[in-house]
């Protein structure tokens, strides 16, 4: 099927239909607490205001007043998109009921069902979403904390980090390297850093063509790997070495004031290195008392945590089971969970779960793959149901329709989260 604005909003929201108006319990509305404004935030603040017609007071905290969503992030850096499309504003979500609050919630109340703001005072919850993303495991890459991310960058949360990389990969010399430290599993958007590396290889053909590109990984294999392989082989021929968990990808370390990255031993001079370290849920989930130390496991059928029914975590964050930590994860997530939310704070129908995900990936322009699955609540799980993914050697217009429909994707959930 042909992804679209209009098929993906109406396929993925068909579970969560308005049947009857919300009835408000008690002489006060139910409040509802969001904290994080991304995929997972966004569509569930905009679900619940939505669909509770105004029976529902919705705060949404995110510290950001514009979101660059990281998907679509590596197309800017290939050069194919401008950094001000994967940008997006809330103007929209607060003139439909949403109040927004651009401040960092520092902590949770649980007993006492309030979230604390930098900027002081509590906003108090009857229901509280999480959604803050992923925070990175210090010290996961020996020689790098995020004090180093200027000089080598993750990326990882899009913005002013993409902005950067892509300028230090401009900068590099003539038959310069770019290296990449690949995370360990699992991790956001599974096939991002390979996407990502096709987009430097694109971007590097064309200012760069001798430049060399290293990844060192510590996994034995990822997300697309034969289709992303064919690619490279294909396109960008010589370019992209590749040094998996067999020969050493595993053992790195890196020095960011030399530019050096040693991988088994072997030390190399770079020119432009993006580190993606080993990752954990947001550090207000974890403040929140709601991780296992890493990720926040999650009851599949609302998203409600283990810990406390009261608090849900969306995707990065949470630890539900078999749907990979990417944006049409959460925003899937996210309408499960609004639907559930509604259902308990004002007694309107809720739905059985089911949830769904695409991962399309560019390799070269109109070179598009994908990856993706339907879910099913279980109750030890979100369990995978049947899956999909492009094949080695398709036609260029079958490649050429994959990337179109990325685009209609895209289109269609920032309208999704955004309004």
């Amino acid at each position: 099927m042909k992804m679209n604005r209009r098929s993906f909003i109406g396929t993925v929201t068909a579970a969560t239909a308005t049947l009857s108006a919300p009835m408000v319990m008690g002489s006060g509305k139910p409040r509802v607490v969001i904290v994080g404004g991304g995929a997972g935030g966004a569509t569930a603040a905009r679900y619940i205001a939505k669909d509770s017609k105004g029976g529902i007071e919705v705060t949404l905290i995110e510290p950001s007043r514009a979101y660059y969503t990281c998907f679509f992030s590596n197309l800017y850096i290939g050069g194919l998109r401008d950094i001000n499309s994967i940008s997006h504003s809330y103007g929209t979500l607060a003139t439909n009921g949403v109040n927004v609050v651009h401040d960092w919630a520092i902590g949770v109340d649980r007993a006492a069902k309030t979230v604390s703001l930098a900027g002081g005072g509590t906003v108090p919850y009857d229901k509280l979403i999480l959604s803050p993303g992923i925070d990175f495991v210090e010290g996961a890459v020996e020689g790098w904390d995020t004090s180093a991310q200027n000089a080598m960058p993750h990326a990882y949360k899009a913005g002013s980090q993409t902005e950067l990389l892509k300028a230090q990969i401009m900068a590099m010399p003539q038959g310069g390297t770019f290296a990449m430290v690949a995370p360990p599993n699992p991790f956001r958007c599974p096939p991002g850093p390979y996407e990502r590396v096709s987009m430097v290889a694109h971007l590097l053909k064309a200012n760069n063509a001798t430049a060399k590109i290293i990844v060192a990984d510590p996994k034995p294999k990822f997300s697309k790997m034969s289709l992303f392989q064919e690619g490279w082989a294909e396109h960008y021929e010589g370019m992209i070495d590749w040094i998996g968990e067999d020969f050493g990808g595993g053992n790195v370390s890196v020095d960011p004031a030399a530019m050096t990255v040693t991988i088994d031993g072997e030390v190399t001079k770079v020119d432009a290195c993006n580190v993606i370290p080993a990752m954990k849920a947001g550090h207000i989930a974890h403040l929140a008392g709601v991780t296992d130390g890493n990720w926040a496991p999650v009851n599949s059928a609302d998203m409600s945590t283990k810990a406390d029914p009261d608090v849900y975590v969306l995707g990065d964050s949470s630890q539900q089971g078999d749907m990979p930590k990417s944006g049409f994860s959460a925003n899937s997530q996210a309408k499960v969970c609004a639907n559930a939310v509604r259902g308990a704070l004002t007694g309107s129908k809720v739905f059985p779960a089911k949830f769904s995900n695409t991962c399309w990936s560019l390799i070269e322009i109109n070179d598009g793959v994908k990856v993706g699955a339907t879910y099913q609540a279980t109750p030890e799980k979100i369990a995978k149901v049947d899956g999909f993914i492009s094949k080695a050697g398709e036609t260029a217009e079958v490649r050429k329709a994959t990337y179109e429909e990325s685009v209609g994707w895209y289109t269609g959930i920032t309208a999704d989260m955004f309004g």
